[in-house]
């Protein structure tokens, strides 16, 4: 009886620690939805290798890890399980990182969700795009924690230098809808 109390208790406290009691993930973004929700789903594909897992990161972005860049597919492919249209929206060309320059609102200042677009390589087209953690700063400099695919061959978590993101994109806030207008009074004057 008295394993069974202690395992009840356990239980409820390990349960009371886990992602839903994180103020992480109940956080109510003025947006269309949670702009922690990317996160969260991006979260549960840690991990995952292009070439151990090739088959589930296929099965999720529609692309062959092991033959293309895969970091604008995964990104789009969170935003599609939270309802959210991707760089597909805005680009003809969705599966490359830059794609999501046009995507959603530019922002200076980072939130969690946020995506960051940064260069790669020296030729202008080429990128990197990832979901913004947080921000770190190493020996004087900022870092931004990148949650995103193609990160060392998987999903996972990097971190790149703040000065070299192009841009900070936000999802677009949804219009609020508009207070209806009470018609004035009569004036019986």
């Amino acid at each position: 009886m008295k394993k069974i109390i202690f395992f009840v208790v356990a239980g409820y406290f390990l349960s009371a620690c886990g992602p839903q009691s994180d103020p992480i993930f109940n956080y109510q973004s003025p947006y269309k939805h949670n702009d922690y929700a990317f996160v969260k789903a991006a979260h549960g594909f840690i991990g995952l290798h292009e070439k151990e897992d090739r088959s589930k990161i296929k099965d999720l972005t529609g692309v062959d890890p092991v033959h293309t860049e895969w970091c604008a597919a995964f990104v789009n492919s969170i935003l599609k399980l939270n309802n959210v249209a991707g760089s597909e929206s805005v680009n003809e060309y969705p599966l490359m990182a830059r794609s999501f320059l046009f995507w959603g609102i530019d922002v200076w200042e980072p939130r969690i969700g946020d995506i960051v677009v940064f260069p790669r390589g020296d030729a202008g087209w080429k990128g990197h795009v990832g979901f913004y953690i947080e921000t770190r700063i190493i020996d004087g400099i900022d870092y931004y924690v990148i949650l995103g695919g193609n990160q060392k061959n998987k999903v996972g978590y990097e971190l790149y230098p703040a000065y070299k993101a192009l841009s900070i994109r936000r999802s677009a806030p949804v219009p609020s809808k508009r207070p209806s207008q009470s018609k004035p009074p009569y004036d019986h004057g």
